[in-house]
């Protein structure tokens, strides 16, 4: 089976990530929302991802199907947002409708990392190639976002963001029905395997860098913004980060050749501490800036991929797309809204320094937990 309808949905999904992640912050600035109410604003996405990919991964697994739920949450998501495009911007409306935008576009990641993961299993690598579309995606769309903004009016965004979505759902339909064979569907209890130490380790890992990643994500370009550096200046600072990572995505398979999953995960953890460590201390400085963007090629692509990888490995076919929406909970879901949660609350009190220093504790107690628990099997491996 062709894995081109896969790389043009991981392009069409990350770019809209590419887009809303580094500039909605800018655009809920400018509707002179408060630093909270936009922490809340933002970490809806990460709210949903609580509950949501859980749910869908389950039903998807459940039903033996998964390209129905993908559409159709695609379709409910692009209407949902459509209705932040006309001239109510008055929070309790945006919050409403942004949650259900969320609850359902978070339906359709999880699903597609299971099929993804499955046609490339014999060669685990092949998975990084065809998500490294996505960090192209993202890539073009943080780079041309801030030109983009600057002559259309950042008062425009929520259309682009909408025309985003409706490329989302025309790569959806495109996607083909992906399912293990029957001959692999052993009946293996979840709870059996979500009690395994290694796989308990997994998760708490996860859960530390989307901690970690939590005030990024929601004050990076407001940090950024106020320590004198224009649109097109953030958009290209964020577009550093996913140039590395499409740098580490495309090296790979070559790279989890040599090196094990765990070892690989506590590399991303031990980059996290320093990338932090740097924005809480010279966010103002340019080439500091620059060097802990490049860290992004560790802390993000080096973590999910080997995060993948893991989950694969340690779930059962019937499992693989619960797996998958249990990876988005606890990283993305738990740990990304706690992280954007506290950094809102914290920020008039520190601003940069005070969030970011919080993203370098959670990383580095991320550092002691894989090589407690997974540096032993991690030290047995070449």
């Amino acid at each position: 089976m062709t894995l081109l309808p896969f790389a043009v949905f991981y392009f069409c999904y990350f770019a809209y990530n590419g887009f809303f992640g580094p500039f909605w912050g800018l655009y809920l600035d400018a509707l002179a929302f408060t630093p909270w109410q936009i922490s809340l604003l933002i970490a809806l996405s990460t709210l949903a991802r609580i509950v949501a990919p859980g749910f869908w991964g389950w039903l998807a697994d459940r039903q033996g199907r998964r390209r129905p739920i993908l559409v159709a949450s695609s379709l409910v998501a692009m209407a949902a947002f459509a209705m932040l495009c006309g001239g109510n911007k008055h929070f309790a409306w945006m919050f409403c409708w942004l949650a259900i935008v969320h609850f359902f576009w978070t339906a359709s990641l999880p699903l597609v990392e299971a099929s993804t993961a499955h046609l490339t299993r014999k060669e685990p690598g092949r998975y990084s190639r065809v998500r490294v579309w996505g960090s192209i995606g993202y890539l073009l769309f943080a780079a041309a976002g801030g030109y983009l903004l600057d002559r259309v009016g950042i008062g425009n965004m929520p259309w682009v963001v909408l025309a985003l979505l409706v490329a989302i759902l025309a790569a959806s339909c495109a996607v083909p029905e992906v399912g293990a064979p029957l001959r692999e569907r052993v009946r293996t209890p979840l709870t059996a395997t979500l009690r395994q130490r290694p796989v308990i380790a997994l998760f708490g890992c996860c859960f530390l860098m989307a901690f970690a990643f939590g005030p990024y994500y929601t004050f990076y370009s407001i940090g950024l913004k106020d320590a004198g550096y224009d649109k097109s200046a953030i958009g290209w600072l964020w577009a550093v980060g996913v140039i590395s990572e499409i740098l580490v995505f495309w090296f790979m398979p070559r790279i989890m050749r040599a090196v094990a999953l765990e070892r690989l995960m506590l590399l991303s953890l031990v980059a996290a501490v320093l990338r932090f460590a740097m924005i809480a201390l010279s966010i103002g400085n340019p080439l500091l800036a620059v060097l802990a963007q490049l860290l992004h090629a560790p802390t993000f692509a080096i973590h999910h991929a080997a995060s993948i990888g893991l989950i694969h490995r340690h779930f059962a076919a019937e499992h693989h797309a619960k797996g998958q929406g249990l990876y988005i909970i606890a990283s993305f879901g738990v740990g990304g809204s706690l992280g954007g949660l506290l950094s809102g609350a914290l920020w008039s009190l520190g601003g940069v320094p005070l969030v970011f220093g919080i993203s370098v504790l959670a990383a580095l107690a991320g550092v002691l937990l894989c090589g407690r628990m997974l540096g032993a099997r991690a030290a047995s491996l070449p």
